[in-house]
């Protein structure tokens, strides 16, 4: 089969498309042959990987897709042969007291398709059965393709973390990518303000239409004294920063006193100054949160079912293309997800 890999760390160069072991099931496993696969920031970490730590084989990216089961291994009843899926990526052990209450995601062996086996950007991937769901049925196959990472993770950081509740107000960074426009989708579903900001005008009138309440090019405003404008001096209640470093600030000083941040990623680096006074005067709750449990996958389909949601697709790219789709995707010049059509 051919398939997306990386034979060692590194730039865009390192990965490539090429013949691979086609997977064979294992016991609780299927084979799903994948239909579309989507692009996700993770995919640039796992290609980079960290210093000092080469390749022990040669690896399959790729964490999100949709796909029909085209085997079954030993023990496995459902899903059957021919049903579309899609896949859920959090791998966990399934018995530790973490899984036992249904919070996969604080397991300790958490790990994900893609990084702690091959992924999906191949026209094969073996995964356990348990992490198939079936595929909501208003949504394209490059929809559902993009789905899984940006949508559960979003869905755990404003439901589940942040206890998101109707007419709370919530500040989303860098209105664009996949976990923002998650995230501005399901708050507007929640009965939600959402400011958004970006540095593109084009991207904000975009988020308007997807729901956005207020709009920001933060190269032509300062954000903090936006945020008290707009709020008359309270600021927001809920802060969702999938940014890092250079958002974090920004965070503390727009969040109400008892407001609540929330944060998922680090593109623009791990580490930032925070202002401790402002953290305990105004006595804020500030959380990490990582994809989400498989109650929140759940959750999240069912929402995303419910209110026929559909994830905005940027570009759709052949799995011969995977480099090109990835240097979109490191560009940051894409609004919304990008898929790679692996299979009709």
């Amino acid at each position: 089969m051919k398939a997306a890999v990386i034979h060692e760390h590194g730039d865009l160069d390192v990965l490539r498309v090429e013949d691979f072991e086609t997977p064979k099931p294992g016991p609780g496993e299927v084979v799903v042959k994948v239909l579309h696969a989507g692009l996700n920031h993770l995919d640039i970490w796992v290609r980079k990987g960290r210093p000092g730590a080469p390749l022990e084989a040669t690896h399959v990216v790729g964490s999100d897709a949709v796909g029909v089961v085209a085997a079954m291994g030993e023990g496995v009843d459902s899903p059957e042969i021919g049903e579309q899926v899609v896949v859920n990526p959090a791998l966990s052990c399934g018995h530790c007291e973490f899984c036992r209450r249904g919070q996969q995601s604080e397991c300790v062996t958490f790990g994900l398709i893609g990084l702690s086996r091959p992924g999906t950007f191949a026209e094969r991937v073996a995964v356990p059965a348990r992490n198939c769901y079936p595929m909501p049925p208003h949504l394209s196959d490059e929809e559902a393709g993009v789905l899984s990472l940006a949508y559960v993770t979003a869905w755990r950081m404003l439901m589940t973390r942040a206890q998101l509740r109707p007419g709370e107000t919530v500040l989303i960074h860098g209105i664009g990518g996949g976990v923002a426009l998650a995230a501005l989708q399901f708050a507007t579903m929640a009965g939600a303000e959402v400011f958004v900001t970006s540095s593109s005008n084009d991207k904000l009138a975009r988020a308007t239409s997807l729901g956005a309440d207020h709009t920001l090019n933060y190269n032509e405003r300062d954000v903090p004294k936006w945020i008290e404008s707009e709020t008359s001096g309270r600021g927001v209640d809920v802060a969702i920063d999938a940014v890092g470093a250079a958002t974090w600030p920004l965070d503390i000083a727009c969040v109400r006193k008892g407001g609540r941040i929330v944060l998922c990623g680090i593109t623009t680096g791990a580490k930032a100054q925070t202002n401790l006074q402002a953290v305990y005067w105004n006595q804020l709750t500030l959380m990490g949160s990582t994809m989400g449990s498989d109650e929140d996958f759940r959750q999240m389909l069912r929402a995303v079912t419910v209110n026929k949601l559909k994830p905005v697709v940027d570009k759709v790219f052949p799995l011969e293309k995977a480099r090109d789709a990835m240097e979109r995707m490191e560009t940051e010049g894409q609004f919304g997800k990008i898929a790679l059509k692996v299979s009709d």
